[in-house]
């Protein structure tokens, strides 16, 4: 059964699940009883499961993390959470040379069990230390998995399949969708990852789409359906690995495609799935392949460069329309 859940109360409800259902799991972060800095994803988990499960960490990034991967590495199935996922920079010694490469150099007899849980913090006036969303860094390390949920159901299930996944997983969540509500399932479920999920068909436009961006795609063929522009909305869900097929299925039918993706475009995931569709359809594309992307500068604090500076649903409007005028 289903019922209206918002994304941040999803996240909390896969935690609590977590916990309850396997003693090796334990969440530890930074400000994990101030919903300043993790919203309601964990309210209640640490007065239910006690300090020693839910654990508000020092500010020590590179400690905690490395901490947590040896912890998994004997066993446990810890999620540590970084409330802005700027500030996993300083973890990227012990996430990209340890937790991806172990398995690999251990010839698949030692597991890394971990989730890693990323927020990106949009906006605020908070600038570029406080605001980024480096998707592309993840996506391009061999040994990672990259999960961006788009909709409150897969905030769940994807947190449960990440929990139970043998590898490492990156999982990014964004405070613009935490007050967003949909139908959610009661109990425990899993999303597959590296799934995409056709969120709405259409004939004559592909949008693929990943974490907040899939909510503008939606809004953006809610606007372009009213001038007769049938528009197919895929939802990614995982960035790594990107499920292709889908996708490439997907502008099969269309011809026409707006990738949109909140990440700087040079060596983005964005441009790497370009790639793709372009190796895959070059011969039968009625349009070049348009990337909604962010600018190539770091975030903005006022407001009105904010503005302009995040891309949104008209953004998405703009670019389907630039591919419409072709052919």
């Amino acid at each position: 059964m289903s019922r209206l859940l918002s994304y941040g109360d999803a996240i909390n409800e896969a935690h609590r699940i977590a916990l309850e259902k396997d003693p090796k799991c334990f969440l530890i972060g930074q400000g994990v009883n101030n919903p300043w800095f993790v919203g309601r994803t964990t309210t209640g988990l640490a007065d239910e499961f006690g300090a020693e499960r839910v654990m508000d960490s020092p500010v020590s990034e590179a400690a905690m993390t490395g901490a947590c991967i040896g912890a998994a590495m004997a066993g446990a199935h810890p999620v540590v959470f970084h409330p802005r996922m700027d500030f996993m920079y300083l973890t990227l010694d012990q996430i990209i040379n340890h937790c991806a490469s172990w398995n690999y150099m251990f010839n698949g007899k030692i597991n890394v069990p971990i989730v890693i849980r990323g927020i990106v913090n949009r906006g605020g006036e908070q600038g570029a230390q406080h605001s980024q969303s480096p998707f592309g860094i993840y996506a391009n390390i061999p040994g990672l998995k990259v999960v961006t949920p788009a909709t409150a159901k897969d905030a769940k299930g994807l947190l449960l399949a990440a929990l139970r996944d043998p590898d490492p997983v990156i999982y990014i969540d964004d405070r613009w969708l935490y007050e967003v509500e949909d139908d959610v399932p009661e109990g425990d479920y899993e999303t597959p990852i590296g799934r995409a999920n056709i969120l709405r068909e259409g004939s004559d436009l592909s949008i693929v789409a990943a974490s907040f961006m899939v909510k503008e795609a939606i809004e953006a063929a809610d606007e372009l359906a009213k001038e007769g522009i049938s528009t197919e909305v895929v939802d990614l869900r995982t960035i790594k690995p990107v499920d292709m097929e889908t996708v490439n299925n997907s502008v099969k039918k269309t011809k026409r495609v707006v990738i949109a993706i909140a990440e700087w475009y040079f060596s983005s995931v964005a441009a790497s799935i370009a790639e793709g569709v372009y190796k895959e359809h070059y011969k039968e594309l009625h349009s070049p392949v348009e990337l909604v992307t962010l600018p190539d500068a770091p975030a903005p604090a006022s407001q009105s460069l904010e503005e302009a500076y995040y891309p949104d649903r008209k953004t998405i409007i703009n670019a389907s329309k630039y591919v419409m005028q072709y052919g």
